[in-house]
């Protein structure tokens, strides 16, 4: 994720973002200059015939596109922005963990806070690569009689099975006496919740906007954009050719933004930080658990 000033209008005009986008459009960007061209000059120098409604059809299809394109970038900043809340809830939901731990086990149990603090975390470090459909081994902290880094990569679903350690390490502590029954019910209230995050960030990244949406909008700005010059080359003549053209990169890139943002947990410059967010869980975890 991208770290700005908001308040820096210059920095934010002319910053390198929108750069790398002009590098992504700009050969398609040519080829409207030429057709744009091509048609200008001979609808302007050999038939000089213009049909007078044609820039009152192309504004009301420009009112129609713009509407559209504010839904679909609505829609996946609200995607953006419900996977933040998830990650959010993900951080106090492991602080509340790490902390429910420390005070149920208490000063004569540091294996199984050990235990907990590399699990806690671990299952963070693995949820991240999950929704990046891959597992970074390194990240994995191997605890006492496991095998997680042979284990994990294997795994279709692999902070489950670091819940499902936890739990596991959590009924022998009840059977042992550690820790009673009214203590278990409230620890599992924190373990049900690792769930229900990393399946509300899974319903995001599994459900892309529709498929017909999707094509419909991409096609409607083609058939926009290259039907531009036709309804407004009576008034602007040969200044047509880069009006069409600015017109389409911002059109294009604004849907290369939705495009970007409504998958939030990858590695794009305006992904969530997930990276910086599992670090800093790892790092409050340990401070409670390991006293660190």
């Amino acid at each position: 994720m991208i770290e700005y000033n908001p308040h820096s209008w210059f920095k934010l005009i002319f910053n390198n973002d929108s750069k790398t986008i002009f590098k992504q459009l700009w050969p398609p960007m040519v080829m409207l200059l030429f057709y744009t061209t091509g048609v200008v000059y001979v609808f302007n120098v050999y038939f000089n015939v213009h049909y007078p409604g044609a820039t009152a059809i192309h504004s009301l299809l420009g009112v129609v596109l713009g509407l559209f394109l504010v839904f679909r970038t609505n829609t996946a900043y609200d995607r953006w922005w419900e996977g933040r809340k998830q990650w959010g809830s993900l951080v106090n939901v492991s602080r509340n963990l790490a902390m429910k731990m420390n005070t149920a086990l208490g000063e004569d149990h540091e294996e199984d806070k050990e235990f907990f603090a590399k699990m806690i975390s671990n299952f963070v470090f693995s949820m991240k690569e999950h929704l990046r459909e891959g597992t970074i081994i390194d990240e994995i902290q191997e605890v006492k009689g496991g095998n997680l880094k042979e284990t994990l990569p294997s795994l279709s679903h692999p902070p489950l099975h670091i819940v499902n350690l936890m739990y596991e390490r959590l009924t022998q502590l009840h059977k042992n006496g550690v820790i009673n029954g009214e203590q278990l019910i409230v620890i599992d209230q924190d373990g049900k919740e690792l769930m229900n995050v990393i399946g509300a960030c899974e319903r995001i990244k599994t459900t892309p906007i529709p498929y017909s949406y999707n094509m419909y909008i991409k096609k409607f700005i083609f058939l926009y954009s290259i039907s531009l010059p036709f309804g407004i080359m009576s008034i602007t003549h040969f200044w047509t050719v880069p009006i069409v053209t600015v017109i389409f990169y911002l059109l294009v890139s604004t849907e290369l933004i939705a495009e970007e943002i409504e998958d939030p947990f990858g590695w794009d410059d305006n992904d969530l930080p997930t990276d910086k967010i599992s670090a800093k869980i790892r790092l409050n975890v340990e401070e409670v658990l390991l006293k660190k």
